[in-house]
């Protein structure tokens, strides 16, 4: 049997007992994890050597031996928080690998050593096996090398952002725009910073332009805080981005997306966003309607499902998809007789 087969049955064991009010059976258990009643037994048993305080406990109204877990012991772990929740934190420190370059992995990952300063050391070796069944994949974006002195500057500009945001003082940016290949200075009242798509953005109301705009923290060359302070004249939602697949904050619209069946299972199982409405059509192809803006997040998500995937609505937007489509094919053009030329040229 997989040692991680053992390791999560085991948490499953833990959650349970904690969970249920007045305790577990062993043969509850069994049922539960699928396994026999002597496996239950020497799972409880390593449990027990790793420090987990259970206990079992024959109930006077029906004469079964339950299983408990002795919540005064855990008093001085954490407070407010309860053994499995506790324990998940702490198994969980694998995925601040996906927060690599941002300025929040230090301190996370001090809190995590603060978390594990409340666990006996044969409770932290029993947990450091589950991160092995947890893994989670940085981002590209913020996995590339940066030298000190460029990582310093970032920091120092993050940090700004994040005293101007607390304390709703204006601000001045020098940005770098990528789409209009343009660096020049803003007057702006930071809102909020948000972490998406692998990257850190500020988003800030312009009073040049009347409205918020999204500003990447990677293409801010300099922030200087200014004394006069600001009122927010508008809220943002709870969600960063909620209308975009991507990091954008326009007006959402209506898009309706034809998918053939080699991608509908893949389509239909994730939740590509929270307006999605999927229905099925005929020889297993699924339309997609979502209400989302449309943007370059849209059209790369689009375009990645390659032929298995055609624009329904809006008109623009297929036009724009056709368009990208042509302009691949036509890279590829020559591919075929450029791989027979070379073929015959021989080595």
């Amino acid at each position: 049997m997989p040692r991680n087969a053992e390791v999560i049955r085991q948490w499953t064991i833990l959650r349970e007992i904690e969970r249920a009010r007045g305790g577990v059976t062993i043969d509850d258990l069994a049922s539960l994890c699928a396994v026999t009643s002597r496996t239950i037994r020497r799972d409880l048993q390593a449990l027990q050597e790793s420090g987990f305080p259970l206990f079992d406990d024959r109930s006077h109204d029906d004469g079964r031996t339950r299983w408990n877990i002795n919540g005064q012991a855990l008093k001085g772990l954490s407070a407010g928080l309860t053994l499995s929740e506790l324990c998940a934190l702490y198994f969980s420190r694998t995925l601040v690998g996906a927060l690599s370059g941002t300025p929040f992995r230090e301190d996370v990952e001090h809190a995590f050593d603060k978390l594990a300063a409340g666990l006996t050391p044969h409770m932290r070796r029993f947990l450091d096996q589950l991160p092995h069944v947890i893994a989670a994949k940085p981002d590209a974006m913020y996995g590339r090398p940066v030298d000190e002195a460029t990582d310093a500057r970032k920091q120092q500009i993050i940090a700004r952002a994040l005293e101007a945001t607390l304390h709703r003082r204006q601000a001045t940016i020098t940005y770098h725009s990528r789409s209009s290949q343009r660096t020049k200075p803003y007057l702006v009242h930071p809102y909020r910073l948000a972490h998406a798509m692998g990257a850190l953005y500020l988003l800030a109301y312009v009073p040049e332009y009347l409205e918020i705009r999204t500003f990447a923290v990677e293409r801010i060359q300099e922030i200087s805080l200014l004394e006069e302070r600001f009122t927010p004249v508008e809220e943002l939602p709870e969600t960063a981005f909620p209308d975009s697949l991507g990091v954008h904050s326009g007006q959402p619209e209506p898009v309706a997306i034809e998918f053939e069946a080699e991608a509908a299972d893949y389509v239909r199982g994730r939740t590509w966003h929270r307006t999605q409405v999927v229905r099925d059509l005929p020889a297993g192809r699924v339309e997609m309607a979502l209400n989302v803006c449309v943007d370059r997040a849209l059209t790369s998500w689009i375009l990645s499902f390659g032929p298995f995937a055609r624009v329904i609505s809006p008109a623009a937007l297929a036009r724009d998809i056709a368009h990208q489509l042509g302009a691949a094919l036509s890279h590829y053009a020559h591919a075929g007789e450029n791989g027979a030329a070379d073929k015959a040229a021989g080595p």
